[in-house]
């Protein structure tokens, strides 16, 4: 098999031509037919997390070794199986739930994997999808997607269960009566912007620096379109919510600027979701919080039921997809490149 890794954090992908895995116990083997390139791999590829105050996290000081096989938006086709695995038919198409846990731990026992202490996620500490293949633990994290384009579906691993899991986070009875802003207008932005109307919701305005993606959003359905770095950013967030405060934000990007926006633009007792990890220290007071009442909530990816859940909304046709493009597998290094210097719309795929 061919795989595409981190050998070292910040230096170009490197192509290794490995044994193809051999599936034992339960073990299922798929031959990839799409890799999401997700903001998160950036992350990864860089080594760490920028923490504020000049600050980082290192990825290797939590445990992720390299070299790595990145990608976590993976779908593909089962062929092969280890003698006890079940759930799953050799040949058909499926998208991976990548946020496995230890199985153990009490967040893994409540149906939590993806909170594990010990996480064992596919293409962060395990091989992931950039390669011909990739070995998946367990059936029970497959799911069916019959035929439907792999290339539309590996998002919804990392991006659409991402998203669905903040709004749940939010709520339906408050995004389905009120506007709900989503700061952010890349691939999650655009999935958010989507599950949003699926799921029943009144509707999104969307905040982002780049026109072109602020176009993509009002084209795909936004309210309204702001650029984060307008000096009266938030003003015009509460002028097109009517006026009005809003209820709730998603913050995709998680930056202190967005954030910032955000925690100026929330009503008294409203909730702000930070799902990105741009990085940075909160700018905001922190005696705000009481005296505006705000929840503040950090969401990260989603359980496997919530995958199921989505996974329902997709083949029931209530999600419409994303715009996606695809590429060869061999291009993983400059895709990944291109996402770092944000020419990427919606989502880019690796594809067979």
């Amino acid at each position: 098999m061919k795989c595409y890794c981190v050998a070292n954090f910040r230096e170009t992908l490197l192509m290794q031509d490995l044994p193809t895995p051999e599936p034992k116990g339960t073990e299922v083997l798929l031959e990839v037919r799409a890799a999401g390139v997700c903001h998160s791999d950036l992350h990864i590829w860089e080594g760490g997390y920028d923490l504020g105050n000049g600050r980082t996290l290192s990825l290797k000081d939590r445990g992720i070794a390299l070299p790595l096989t990145m990608g976590h938006e993976t779908a593909g086709t089962v062929v092969a199986m280890g003698p006890q695995a079940s759930g799953v038919t050799k040949g058909k198409n499926y998208v991976v739930f990548p946020w496995i846990g230890c199985g153990k731990c009490t967040a893994c026992q409540d149906g939590l994997e993806n909170y594990c202490s010990a996480p064992q996620y596919l293409g962060v500490y395990k091989a992931g999808g950039y390669a011909t293949h990739i070995l998946v633990p367990d059936g029970r994290y497959l799911f069916d997607i019959g035929d439907l384009d792999p290339a539309q579906i590996a998002p919804y691993a990392c991006s659409g269960i991402t998203t669905f899991s903040a709004l749940n986070k939010i709520g339906a009875h408050t995004f389905q009566k009120h506007n709900v802003v989503i700061m952010g207008a890349g691939g999650l932005g655009l999935m958010c912007l989507e599950l949003v109307k699926a799921m029943g919701g009144k509707g999104a305005i969307v905040v982002d620096i780049d026109p072109a993606k602020r176009q993509a959003a009002l084209d795909a359905g936004a309210i309204a379109a702001i650029d984060g770095n307008a000096p009266d950013a938030a003003k015009q967030i509460i002028a097109a919510n009517g006026g009005v405060p809003i209820q709730s934000v998603v913050d995709l990007v998680g930056a202190p600027s967005t954030t910032s926006i955000a925690f100026d633009a929330l009503i008294k007792g409203g909730k702000l979701v930070i799902v990105g990890l741009f990085g940075g220290a909160a700018p905001w007071p922190i005696a705000f919080i009481p005296m505006k009442a705000l929840s503040i909530l950090g969401s990260y990816t989603g359980s496997l039921e919530e995958m199921r859940q989505l996974m329902q909304l997709v083949k029931d046709g209530k999600v419409k997809p994303i715009q996606v493009r695809k590429h060869a597998l061999a291009e993983a290094d400059s895709v990944l490149m291109s996402l770092r210097a944000g020419k990427v719309t919606g989502r880019a795929v690796l594809t067979a």
